[in-house]
């Protein structure tokens, strides 16, 4: 499950870089729709969770296994 996590993660990077891009090129056209500005929030809030959840995982690894930070060093 975590490297499945890591290649969608990897993936919405992407879509929000293309995202980001597509929005200042609608911007020096002119005026955007609405839906252009608005197009990176949704991967920008998946790329958030993903990441949290991969920040997360080590320490919830290492909680379940009951082990402290202390007996790691």
């Amino acid at each position: 499950m975590s490297a499945w996590i890591r290649q969608v993660h990897r993936w919405l990077s992407i879509i929000f870089t293309a995202t980001v891009i597509a929005n200042f090129v609608a911007m020096a056209l002119g005026e955007p729709p609405a839906w252009i500005v608005y197009s990176p929030l949704l991967p920008l809030f998946l790329l958030l969770f993903s990441g949290l959840y991969m920040f997360a995982l080590p320490y919830a690894t290492r909680w379940r296994s009951g082990r402290s930070a202390a007996q790691v060093k």
